[in-house]
């Protein structure tokens, strides 16, 4: 009798921490993080991403977050990373990745079931992937059973956009040479946010037609390769560190994922990490074919909505303490914050439930709700943002310089008397709302998410061309304007042309009633 599969489970907060302590190199003002799970601009995000780990043990949590393998093994999962197939799934999903959400309060947008996006997808999807297709299924079989972290590079760099991508190869991302190990890969990348993180960085790109086989690549490549590197922008975190703490930066000490230039560098990418390669219309179909778009909006609306949850309640407090929430004005302005939270809901509520057929029985979010949140995220989180500045104003900077203040007698007198807030709030309560809402929409960190919602689906002019060319090649623009056709062949210059309506000739012709 053979062995029973052993059994799997995820990591711990703790394991995951250990994993990252590796030969990956990250660079960062001038010198090499040596330790990324102990260098001040990585710590706490590392941390707040092992909770993430954590709740997948805890008993108030698991059940939410998790569920059987479903790769052929013995063992539980996070839900999103395995293979939906009733619409119970999907809304099983969309309340894991609420919950993960809810832990970070909507600040992470790159936790370790962003990724699930795709590994999810690689059960039933396979054969797309053939001859690479044994090479999926293993991926979707080990990402699940530990719940790895994956992150993406996508993006080409901005430069020499109006070239075809071909043409700029000392600066893409292309094969330089196959070897019977792998292939050598060289090239850059936009933006690796949050991938120093992470465990593998995947490879593709996005919505750009290549030409030549060395670019039509799509792999996965491990942190710690040799000829890896990030080289990452400021980090909000380690400025936090050295200007204040966490009452001064509450979000951008402890949530900062950082964006980093993904450089590879002769990068040996073994055959067995590799998807898509050489295969140029492959390639090209991999946006559309992979259900990577379908899940990966789905998972970002859900978080955005989580998001919107935390930013309105941050702004009722906030008026609160400055003694308008009960202006007209005001109160129609948090409904309008109200009501993109809604729509955000709505639209991976009816993702979930009105999902499409896929293969082998495998359900994806519905994608018109998917293309129309790429759309709205772009408007409404900035005018969410545009809400607050314009409602709270001069609140968010009639502060202190910093939790010091308070402790310096000559001055804390001062603080309690006109830094306090309305209705008996004192002066360290209100500032310490303020602080945490500059923090969220006024700071760099702040300014950051407003950059990264704009541009989190795609730029702003893909997601609305998508959503058209989706509706052309689905046929919805056809039966739209057959909607059209139908009431205009219901009459002509002579009047109607069905039998159940009268166009009156004798009042025409009489002019009388």
């Amino acid at each position: 009798m053979p062995d029973a599969a052993p059994k799997t489970r995820p990591l711990t907060g703790s394991e995951y921490v250990e994993s990252l302590r590796d030969d990956r190199e990250i660079y960062l003002y001038g010198e090499r993080v040596k330790d990324v799970t102990e260098h001040p601009a990585f710590h706490n995000p590392v941390r707040m991403t092992a909770r993430l780990y954590d709740a997948l043990h805890a008993d108030d949590t698991r059940e939410l977050l998790t569920c059987p393998t479903d790769s052929g093994g013995e063992g539980y999962t996070h839900r999103f990373f395995t293979t939906p197939r009733t619409v119970e799934d999907l809304v099983a999903d969309q309340r894991a990745i609420a919950t993960w959400a809810r832990m970070t309060y909507g600040w992470m947008g790159r936790s370790p079931d962003y990724k699930a996006s795709f590994l999810g997808t690689l059960g039933a999807n396979a054969d797309f992937y053939a001859p690479f297709d044994g090479n999926a299924r293993r991926w979707y079989r080990e990402s699940q059973e530990k719940v790895l972290f994956w992150n993406h590079a996508i993006v080409h760099p901005p430069v020499d956009r109006n070239r075809p991508p071909d043409e700029v190869n000392d600066v893409y991302v292309h094969v330089e040479r196959e070897t019977d190990a792998g292939l050598v890969v060289s090239g850059a990348k936009v933006v690796a946010t949050g991938s120093a993180l992470t465990h593998y960085n995947f490879i593709a790109h996005y919505g750009l037609p290549v030409k030549k086989r060395e670019f039509a690549l799509v792999a996965t490549v491990p942190m710690d390769a040799q000829g890896l590197k990030l080289i990452c922008r400021p980090s909000y975190a380690m400025a936090a560190a050295l200007t204040g703490g966490p009452f001064d930066h509450p979000l951008s000490s402890r949530l900062d994922e950082n964006d980093s230039i993904l450089v590879l560098d002769k990068v040996l990418i073994p055959w067995e990490n590799v998807f898509i390669y050489g295969d140029l219309g492959k390639a090209q179909l991999f946006t559309g074919e992979s259900g990577f778009t379908e899940r990966f909006t789905f998972h970002g609306c859900v978080r955005l909505a989580v998001k919107l949850e935390f930013i309105a309640g941050l702004l009722v407090r906030a008026l609160e303490i400055t003694g308008t929430k009960d202006f007209r004005g005001v109160q129609t302005r948090i409904g309008e914050v109200l009501a993109w939270r809604n729509l955000f809901w709505a639209l991976s509520d009816a993702a979930a439930r009105n999902p499409v057929q896929w293969r082998e029985g495998a359900l994806l979010p519905n994608p018109q709700y998917g293309l129309a949140y790429r759309w709205f995220m772009q408007i409404g989180y900035p005018r969410v943002r545009e809400i607050v500045l314009q409602d709270v104003a001069s609140g968010l900077i009639y502060v202190n310089s910093g939790a010091a203040d308070f402790k310096n007698p000559d001055v804390r007198p001062y603080l309690d008397k006109y830094l306090r807030g309305s209705d008996g709030t004192d002066a360290e309560g209100r500032v310490k709302v303020m602080k945490l809402l500059w923090d969220a929409i006024g700071s760099e960190f702040g300014g950051r998410h407003e950059l990264y919602e704009r541009n989190y689906g795609g730029n702003h002019e893909n997601t609305r061309v998508e959503l058209l060319f989706s509706q052309m090649s689905g046929g919805q623009l056809d039966e739209y304007a057959a909607f059209v056709d139908r009431c205009l062949g219901e009459y002509d210059l002579d009047g109607w042309t069905v039998p159940d309506l009268s166009s009156f000739e004798d009042l025409r012709r009489t002019g009388t009633g």
